[in-house]
């Protein structure tokens, strides 16, 4: 056969990923699916525990009270997942804690009127309760934005070239949580980084009985291979005369967690009290609750990519967006620390394992309740050290942001434009968020730096991300220039049918309520 010629050679733009072994609505068998759910649950691990061992330190609180607010976290996590996946967007994506709302939770911490509290506990029960206030009342953006269809007016402004920008930075705006956590301790971070890249890409093709086993599980193998590795170094001594830093980022004995987890908790709203509010630690967190909407829609778009569905139309997304919002609800009412977004590392895990089906996503909500009320149990797992799970990030963040690349394959990219509007929005979305990490870390404050408390957490925290700077520069640059006559080079003509639930027949497909509920809440 002859070689094609160069003018031959195309790849034409396709609606759904191609390639993927089972889609959104289509299922492993059970044991397949249980197993999957069991590997999501792990990596939805990371965060539920990095997160708290960060800020229950912070706010006075002990190992014991690091362990229930990791088990209310997952617990949490496993409610909103399960709903997110059933009445909100329906794909398939964890929902679990968010990094995005760092800056005003630890301006609450050190808010003086909590700082001066001389006990310990007494400082970490005020500063939860402070924190779920204005989880409270922020969580009223996105159930707002949500239900009253505002973001789905918004995202009329939205275009395959302005989305780019903004998931592609979903994934490679969390680049401070790969290799710069792997180089704490590169004894296991490497490994771990080989094994996964040797088992999910150079083996994917062994298999048994017909299952590409390593293909498939390539993560939960190389975690248990990595971790008991681990263990031997830390039961043999090798890390005995390491400085501290080194120990608590190696040593697996570390974490505090099985020995501080009762047996069996429920975890219950208002656990730690009744809730205490705010106005200016209410405005800062609203910031917070903006920055996770947007990584939020990002993400959304790449779970769908890489789950093999259509993108969803403008009414499913902010449905979810308004389900998200009684997420951080719920996140107020038990205590969980943080609030919500979708966890990126499990989208990129779907399309490692090529498995999109929204049944292994449930299944993970299952396993994420009932191992946040095992105690002991869940607490076994969750002492895996964070270099494992940041090994993983490396590949899984970014699989996640070439997803966000790919769109670009609906534009024209031999427009200078649309190359201005993509180089400007993808550098300044890395760089401006970069400026406020440096100033912060050298001033231990941001640029920010006002009377007004809640301004400075407004402006800190939405321009340290940068999902968010890739949206504002992206959208505005698209809709303000040249923009009536590149409707085509903007990718326009193949978005337009997406926004709508009619638009497509595959929508109703991949997006309708369960139980026939489309009868009571019918689509537009």
């Amino acid at each position: 056969m002859d070689a094609p010629k160069p003018e031959e050679i195309s790849h034409p733009p396709m609606d759904q990923l191609q390639g993927l072994e089972y889609c959104i609505d289509s299922n492993p068998s059970w044991g397949e699916a249980i197993a999957l759910g069991f590997q999501h649950y792990i990596l939805a691990l990371g965060t539920a525990v990095m997160i708290p061992t960060f800020l229950v330190p912070l706010m006075g609180g002990n190992d014991g009270d690091k362990v229930r607010v990791v088990q209310t976290m997952l617990f949490v996590g496993g409610i909103n997942t399960l709903v997110q996946t059933l009445f909100g967007t329906r794909l398939p994506t964890v929902i679990g804690g968010s990094w995005a709302f760092m800056v005003p939770i630890i301006s609450i911490i050190h808010d003086p009127s909590l700082e001066k509290i001389p006990d310990p506990h007494v400082r970490f029960l005020n500063t939860m309760r402070a924190i779920q206030g204005a989880l409270i009342v922020a969580s009223s953006v996105q159930i707002i934005l949500g239900y009253s269809q505002l973001w789905a007016i918004c995202s009329r402004f939205f275009s395959p070239l302005g989305m780019v920008p903004v998931i592609s930075l979903v994934g490679f705006g969390l680049l401070d949580k790969g290799f710069p956590v792997v180089g704490r301790c590169v004894e296991i971070g490497i490994p771990m980084f080989v094994l996964f890249v040797l088992f999910s890409q150079y083996l994917k093709h062994f298999q048994t009985r017909q299952l590409p086993v390593l293909e498939r599980f390539a993560f939960i193998i190389s975690v248990t291979v990595i971790w008991a590795y681990a263990h031997l170094l830390t039961a043999s001594g090798a890390y005995r005369h390491r400085p501290e830093l080194t120990q608590r980022n190696c040593r697996t004995d570390r974490a505090n967690l099985i020995s501080s987890a009762p047996w069996i908790k429920i975890p219950y709203p208002l656990q730690w009290g009744a809730p205490t509010f705010d106005a200016g630690h209410a405005f800062g967190m609203m910031s917070a609750v903006l920055v996770s909407l947007i990584e939020s829609t990002g993400a959304y778009k790449a779970a769908s990519r890489l789950a093999s569905a259509t993108p969803p139309p403008a009414h499913v997304l902010s449905r979810g967006i308004g389900w998200q919002g009684i997420g951080i609800l719920l996140d107020g009412m038990f205590g969980t620390s943080t609030g919500s977004t979708v966890l990126v590392e499990n989208i990129g895990l779907i399309g490692s394992t090529r498995v999109g089906s929204r049944r292994v996503i449930q299944i993970s909500s299952g396993f994420m309740i009932f191992f946040s009320i095992l105690g002991k149990f869940g607490a076994l797992f969750a002492s895996i050290p964070f270099t494992i799970f940041a090994a993983a990030y490396c590949i899984l963040f970014g699989l996640v942001a070439s997803v966000g690349l790919s769109f670009l394959q609906f534009t024209n990219m031999n427009s200078t434009r649309n190359l201005f509007i993509t180089g400007v929005s993808l550098f300044l979305g890395l760089s401006i968020p970069e400026y406020f990490r440096e100033y912060t870390s050298a001033a231990l404050h941001g640029p920010a730096h006002t009377n007004a408390g809640w301004f400075n957490d407004f402006l800190n925290t939405i321009l340290l991300s940068s999902p968010s700077v890739a949206l504002m520069v992206a959208v505005f640059l698209d809709n303000t220039l040249e923009y009536k006559d590149s409707a085509r080079d903007r990718g326009m003509p193949w978005w337009a049918k997406f926004r709508t639930f009619k638009g497509d027949a595959r929508n109703e497909e991949f997006y309708t309520l369960p139980f026939n509920l489309n009868r009571f809440f019918p689509p537009s």
